[in-house]
């Protein structure tokens, strides 16, 4: 969350007036945004709607707001860029609410992000029940975070990390030369600590299992670090004979134990490929000092309603607020001579459940406040910043939300839009970029950014009152608001077998007997929290892969820590197996983590567009291969800024101002790469090509480029440019393009296909094309599992599994199966309520 502020309302027309809006791909907007009213921004994927309402509106009340602060302030808080507008008038104060990944420590969780966990320290400090004779503890002491509160043993993690024999040595049939220590560095390092231990006497060639255990753990554990000559590229027993006779050797190494190796590597290296690496070497466990609670014991032995504060904090939302109730009514029944503490615990009881009220309003509830920021999904980010602001009470201001509906079921929606209603009637103006029909149709006033996407989009085809949208001709939008464009009828399909598992276990899913249609596709459905993710993108994945002999991708995000991997999922696979050759899992995570990642390079067509231009008769003549059009290779791109593209210029009162490279004017490539050309274009402008324009411009040249172009544009990406940077991309579209690189492969054998809700960020429209691609997945024999909300995906399913009834600990069973009319019909469970007919 951000925040900023604008200049003084303009108290004429009572709106926000934009004019000549250039950011990105709007084409000099001029608009008008009543406040104090629910405004959606909405349109076709692309087509400019965040470009107006954040880059634009919110980037200049957040601009202005950074003039009033003093100017060393100004570098501690992160600003965004000037937006490119002529003028914008009647501007507020601005809150923004974006969509974003989770805070970067595991030490950040849910309380400390609603500072729940502030009030709850001050409860125990100030209301606690303290064993005789201890005195009183300030709120601190019951913070894993802060020397006073964390257990001197695991520093406030509740684990400690070891490198054991089973976690750095997975295979023991193997020798040391075929690599048994997994944990040492591959290349010459790893070769060094091996030709050591020739040198020592340690037979490297003979299995690890049949060593002596004795050298087995000083290889692995000991502390000792001998420097001997190292003999490269000689038998063992020619090494340890010039060993034994004092010969210098090529070089003098240094040993070092595996597992000092492992610890030493992660506490020291600076590279976060290095940590990662050898983070999977290293295992966790429960601080045995305190269990696992993060606390000092003084901590733990004040009780509240009888639980600890690591307990209380492990609970489910809406079970603290009635254990915090249920407690303080007991206070006040009895009388223990303590008056004061009563009065403290009504005081902080009462405005801790009221914001837990809230959070349960927003379908929350199932949270706990120890749950670590990094694992929650980026809607549910958005809803616990939208509860802090529903407390704040702020009045006068702009609330400038990202899909706010994204990852909730319809049920939640409804608790959303009640939630923003509030935030309305307590004075303020809230600006909603969205795709959901139900937000849409509960606007004020709805401005309807396209008619298409990128180059096509940036155009305000309406503005105003809901229903007059009904008559803006040019609107992909008004189709789906006003039901014209109708499901198409789905006669669901006969499965060609089953795929059954049985006593599936992955956190609060447990013990579960389900069942997959083969040769279907299959929505997974449910409130947000009833595990969905849990049994499908999670146990499903995890089992089938088991099975086929592939590991499940880890979530790689860099903010574990070590030895933080889930416990194997529970249940087993009892049927289905024997036709499923493949399995693919298409999820939300980035494509990349740097600039240098774009759509191009991550889907393989830019291999073919680099093939194009080196067979060109001037390539040719200048000696230039394929890899001469990487902007990742030295001899191709711009030597000032390394393939950038751009220089940052570093102002000290200021966000730092990213301009194009003076050598190479933003290209990334130098002089000599930029003369070659191809169709009249050269690399660089064959980039900025978006997909759609690049169907045009390489026609049928290259198939496997044509088919892979084709991919992009039917999966609804035809706005983004081949040259985007992954940095740039949103979870949803990063999911479409891997999507994209699946489908554009020749599939062979029987396919499994595994999305977690593939429309998140999807206009309705840009919906029917990425469903016309997975049931053309269906047609060809393979089998789609989606995990989904939207009740047109659903009704176009072949077969649902509802899970429910409710969140967290009151999911995890299945409420309904069957074929979606059938379900609807059956009328059990709160999904059906919201199936399209």
């Amino acid at each position: 969350m951000r925040t900023g502020t604008g200049g003084p309302a303009d108290a004429d027309n009572g709106c926000v007036r934009v004019r000549g809006a250039r950011e990105h791909n709007l084409k000099g907007v001029d608009v008008d945004v009543p406040r104090d009213a629910l405004v959606v921004f909405t349109g076709v994927s692309g087509s400019g709607k965040s470009s107006l309402a954040f880059g634009t509106i919110y980037a200049e009340a957040q601009r202005r707001y950074f003039e009033s602060v003093a100017p060393y302030a100004r570098r501690l808080i992160e600003q965004a860029g000037v937006p490119a507008v002529d003028r914008i008038d009647g501007l507020p104060p601005a809150v923004a609410l974006q969509q974003s990944r989770g805070g970067g420590s595991t030490r950040s969780t849910v309380g400390s992000l609603s500072t729940l966990s502030n009030a709850l320290r001050m409860l125990y400090s100030r209301a606690g029940d303290y064993p005789a004779g201890k005195a009183l503890l300030e709120s601190d002491a019951f913070s894993p975070n802060t020397p006073a509160g964390a257990c001197p043993d695991c520093h406030g993690l509740g684990r400690v990390f070891d490198a054991t024999e089973a976690s750095m040595v997975p295979d023991p049939s193997l020798s040391i030369r075929e690599r048994a220590i997994a944990c040492w560095p591959q290349g010459w390092q790893g070769k060094n600590y091996r030709d050591i231990l020739t040198t020592l006497g340690y037979d490297v060639d003979r299995p690890w299992r049949e060593l002596p255990r004795e050298q087995r753990d000083w290889i692995l554990f000991t502390d000792e670090q001998p420097v001997v000559p190292v003999y490269r590229d000689v038998a063992p027993d020619v090494a340890q004979a010039a060993y034994a006779r004092g010969e210098p050797g090529n070089y003098k190494g240094t040993y070092v134990s595996a597992r000092a190796y492992v610890m030493h590597s992660f506490a020291q290296s600076e590279s976060a490929a290095i940590k990662q690496r050898v983070a999977r070497y290293m295992v966790a466990r429960p601080c045995p000092a305190c269990g696992g609670r993060r606390l000092r014991p003084e901590a733990l032995s004040v009780a509240f309603g009888g639980h600890d504060i690591a307990h209380a904090s492990g609970l489910p939302l809406r079970e603290l607020a009635r254990h915090l109730r249920a407690t303080l009514d007991g206070m006040a029944a009895g009388d223990d001579g303590h008056p004061e503490k009563r009065l403290v615990a009504a005081r902080i009881v009462a405005d801790v459940g009221a914001r837990i009220d809230t959070l349960v309003e927003l379908g929350l509830g199932y949270l706990s406040l120890e749950r670590s920021t990094p694992t929650l999904s980026p809607g549910e980010l958005q809803r616990l910043r939208l509860a802090t602001q529903l407390q704040a009470q702020l009045f006068g201001v702009v609330y400038v939300l990202d899909e706010p509906s994204a990852g909730l079921h319809p049920a939640d929606t409804e608790a959303l839009l009640r939630a923003l209603a509030r935030l309305k009637a307590g004075g303020n103006s809230v600006f909603v970029v969205e795709h959901e029909l139900d937000v849409i149709r509960a606007a004020d006033w709805v401005i309807d950014i396209g008619p298409g996407a990128g180059s096509q989009g940036g155009e305000v085809l309406y503005a105003g009152p809901l229903d007059g949208l009904a008559r803006c001709a040019d609107s992909a939008t008004r189709r789906y608001v006003f039901a014209d464009a109708k499901p198409v009828a789905h006669a669901p399909r006969t499965p060609s077998g089953w795929l059954r598992f049985e006593g599936v276990t992955r956190n609060k899913v447990a013990g579960l007997d389900v069942a997959f249609p083969l040769g279907a596709m299959t929505a997974v459905t449910g409130v947000s929290g009833a595990g969905k993710s849990s049994l499908v993108s999670q146990a499903l994945v995890e089992l089938v892969g088991r099975a086929l002999g592939v590991a499940a991708a880890s979530e790689d995000e860099g903010d574990e820590l070590p030895g933080e991997a889930m416990a194997p999922a529970g249940g087993r696979i009892v049927e289905g197996m024997v036709t499923i050759t493949r399995l693919v899992t298409v999820d939300q995570r980035p494509i990349g983590r740097t600039p240098r990642s774009n759509l191009a390079t991550y889907t393989g067509l830019f291999d073919h567009v680099r093939k194009l231009f080196a067979a060109t008769p001037e390539a040719r003549r200048r000696g230039f291969d394929a890899g001469r059009f990487s902007f990742n290779v030295a001899n191709g791109r711009c030597a000032s800024c390394e393939g950038e593209g751009f220089v940052s210029v570093g102002l000290l009162f200021l966000p730092s101002v990213y301009a194009p490279c003076p050598t190479c004017h933003g290209t990334r490539y130098n002089e000599d790469t930029l003369a070659v050309r191809w169709n009249g274009h050269h690399i660089a402008e064959v980039l900025a090509l978006t997909v759609d324009d690049a169907v045009a411009f390489f026609g049928d040249a290259v198939p496997a480029l044509a088919r892979s172009l084709a991919t992009l544009r039917d999966v609804g990406l035809g706005y983004l440019r081949l040259g985007q940077p992954a940095t740039e991309l949103s979870g949803g579209e990063a999911q479409r393009i891997k999507l994209a690189t699946e489908l554009q492969r020749q599939a062979r054998g029987h396919t499994l296909y595994v999305l977690d809700e593939p429309t998140a960020g999807l206009h309705p429209a840009d919906v029917d094309r990425l469903m016309a691609q997975l049931h053309g997945l269906v047609e060809a024999g393979h089998s789609v599992i989606v995990v989904e909300h939207d009740g047109r995906v659903i009704g176009a399913c072949d077969w649902m599994i509802d899970l429910g009834p409710g969140a967290g600990d009151e999911g995890g069973l299945i409420v309904a199966q069957g074929t979606p009319a059938a379900v609807v019909a059956a009328g059990i469970g709160v999904t059906v309520r919201h199936l399209a007919g």
